[in-house]
């Protein structure tokens, strides 16, 4: 007997998960791990939205809710759609999911068709391809070097499109390279979609306020406005909030589409928690300072770091321009040796040294789709970031 399905067999456990897996199960056993695994803000949700979650819950806001959201979340949606991002979407294009994943998980089930393609520029986040094969599609992964900056051109953009292009995924800034996309370099992207109308757009946003040296975030569907019919702007409290555990994503698009996946939500998970709905509420309504707090001190975690790996001979990092991640280029510890002779043959086997030898968790840059990096999360304190660069010194001066 068998108790897997055969689309099932094809997916892989997230990579980040295990990454901190691993360092928790080191830990359990007295290992002194730091786990730079996993990608979420060390800091507490503000104040004022942890209240208004308990103010929904003693007010008895504690029943199910519509589908998509309660109308309340989803004008708090509309609403900051039209006043940070200049798009003009209405309560009804609007949908809330438990966390940016499963609203891209649901517009791959309203959508896909076996056998459909799905662009991935790599580096790519580690869940995108394994969503789209469970749900019968094809990933197409079209790497996207350090030369580009880690982001896609419309070169190669329009080598990649074929007549079963069913969506192209966008992330920006971008896990795990912290890139992010210029106004015009969005219009150029739009250039190449406008010549083929059966291709999606799914711009994945959630990095949105965690963005660099003065650069200003632009949303796809900003700066491609004309395909607003067949774009999805995905976005989500989880990083800007420091509210990964609240499981809060959101998405404007299609009324076709957004209608789609509220039935499948209505099927699958009914609703969202009705008070963390309201908690978003607060956090899309209320005060931003702690946003730019959150940002100041990530950018001056992206500077410690950068600079600390630009220390170590043999490791290369160009500065992530957003996000809380370092993507970190090992190409020169390829084929060497470990003071126990191992060879590190991928930036697999550098993830694993790094973690059994180093104790620092990292992804290899392989569960992103390009090689060889290894990704560590920088959403920790300056003090443990600098302990971690510290051990990976170490750890990478005596390879061979």
């Amino acid at each position: 007997m068998s108790y897997i399905s055969s689309r099932l067999s094809v997916v892989k456990p997230s990579a980040s998960m295990a990454a901190s897996q691993a360092a928790k199960a080191l830990r359990a056993k007295g290992v002194d791990v730091i786990d730079l695994g996993l990608g979420e803000p060390d800091f507490p949700t503000p104040a004022h939205i942890t209240e208004a979650a308990y103010a929904a819950a003693k007010a008895g806001q504690t029943l199910y809710t519509a589908a998509a959201g309660t109308p309340e979340v989803r004008e708090a949606v509309a609403a900051k759609f039209r006043r940070e991002n200049g798009l003009d979407y209405t309560a009804d294009d609007i949908v809330v999911a438990n966390g940016a994943k499963q609203i891209i998980f649901n517009a791959l089930m309203a959508t896909l068709e076996s056998g459909d393609e799905v662009i991935l520029p790599a580096p790519y986040f580690v869940s995108y391809p394994e969503m789209v094969k469970l749900l019968g599609g094809t990933p197409v992964v079209v790497e996207c070097p350090e030369a580009t900056g880690f982001k896609l051109t419309p070169e190669l953009l329009e080598r990649a499109i074929t007549p079963r292009t069913k969506w192209l995924f966008l992330n920006m800034p971008g896990n795990p390279s912290g890139a992010v996309y210029s106004e015009a370099e969005l219009k150029a992207l739009g250039a190449v979609l406008a010549r083929h109308g059966q291709v999606l757009v799914l711009s994945d946003e959630i990095y949105e306020h965690i963005i660099f040296d003065g650069r200003e975030f632009v949303s796809f569907g900003k700066a491609c406005p004309e395909l607003k019919h067949r774009s999805l702007i995905v976005n989500g409290v989880a990083k800007a909030y420091a509210m990964t555990g609240w499981r809060v994503g959101y998405a404007a698009g299609p009324a076709p589409l957004i209608k789609a996946m509220s039935t499948i939500q209505s099927q699958s998970v009914t609703s969202v928690c009705s008070i963390a709905q309201a908690a978003t509420v607060a956090a899309l309504n209320g005060p931003q300072d702690e946003v730019t707090r959150f940002r100041e001190a990530f950018e001056g975690r992206r500077n410690l770091v950068v600079d600390g790996i630009r220390r170590i001979n043999g490791l290369t990092l160009p500065p992530p321009e957003g996000a809380f991640y370092a993507y970190i280029g090992c190409a020169s510890l390829i084929g060497r040796k470990t003071p126990k002779g191992v060879v590190l043959e991928d930036d697999t086997a550098v993830a694993s040294y790094l973690l059994n030898e180093g104790r620092v968790a990292s992804v290899p840059g392989a569960a992103y789709g390009l090689s060889p990096y290894f990704r560590i999360s920088t959403a920790t304190s300056e003090e443990v970031l600098a302990e971690a660069i510290a051990r990976i010194n170490a750890a990478v001066a005596q390879v061979e």
